[in-house]
């Protein structure tokens, strides 16, 4: 199936309809079609896109015996992505910048750098998490880990892995996202606290791709917070309810919020 954290986050953010441009790299081989499949539907400009001598990334999805995803990924191409691949003319103050971290980590330092100097909005999941400079995750608009992303990065800063005391340690937003209890988000206002949808649950992979990927959509089009959080809860949730990592149409997430009171 089409996959990749980035790919995935700018899927989900362009069919929620955000116009939306995907930086990575692939290989020359059958798997680089697979993995673009849903990024070619999702009509996202893959001008950036670099193809280069190494296998396209893959990865296997294991499920352990307490249900929870064990990914192993086979990294390739990833690791051969470059910032360099994002023009300076494209990181704006008009430019919602989302970045994962699947690929090389001095790299995706380098591009925080530059598009905070610009002047973009940067996002980044921490995922899979992955050392990075305190002053460069300090120059973030907003971070996003899970439960186990948000413990491990609390190790690093030697804080607790609450998102109120990740924010203190680092100073800009942070939000941690705990599956089924829904979403925390840290600002200098305070901590707000999103639920999650209940959903029947078929297959989690994708889902935190689908939150960042719609979170950033609905900010990008100037959605309050609150409100575009609870999008992105919706949208993770209806990740959940279909094997793979199926990203959510925008109809569709409209239609569960639609369906569900505000929370």
């Amino acid at each position: 199936m089409p996959g990749g954290k980035g790919a995935n986050q700018a899927c989900a953010a362009a069919r929620d309809g955000a116009a939306t441009a995907f930086a990575g790299a692939v290989g020359a081989d059958p798997l680089a079609a697979v993995a673009l499949a849903g990024l070619r539907a999702a009509g996202v400009d893959l001008s950036r896109l670099a193809t280069v001598a190494a296998p396209t990334a893959c990865a296997a999805v294991c499920v352990d015996p307490a249900g929870r995803n064990q990914i192993a990924v086979g990294s390739g191409a990833n690791l051969l992505a470059r910032a360099a691949q994002v023009a300076d003319a494209a990181l704006g103050p008009a430019t919602l910048l989302l970045l994962q971290m699947e690929v090389d980590p001095g790299e995706t330092a380098a591009l925080i750098r530059r598009a905070r100097h610009r002047g973009a909005r940067i996002i980044l999941n921490l995922a899979p998490a992955a050392a990075l400079p305190r002053e460069v995750l300090a120059a973030l608009d907003l971070l996003v880990a899970n439960e186990h992303e948000a413990a491990w990065l609390a190790g690093q800063l030697g804080c607790a892995a609450e998102a109120v005391a990740l924010r203190g340690a680092l100073g800009i937003d942070v939000a941690v996202t705990l599956g089924e209890a829904g979403a925390g988000l840290a600002t200098a206002a305070g901590l707000l606290r999103v639920p999650a949808f209940p959903v029947p649950v078929a297959d989690t992979t994708g889902a935190g791709d689908a939150w960042c990927g719609v979170l950033a959509a609905a900010l990008d089009r100037g959605l309050p917070l609150p409100a575009a959080l609870r999008r992105a809860s919706a949208a993770g949730a209806l990740a959940c309810t279909r094997p793979g990592a199926a990203m959510p149409a925008a109809a569709e997430t409209d239609g569960l919020l639609d369906a569900s009171p505000a929370g």
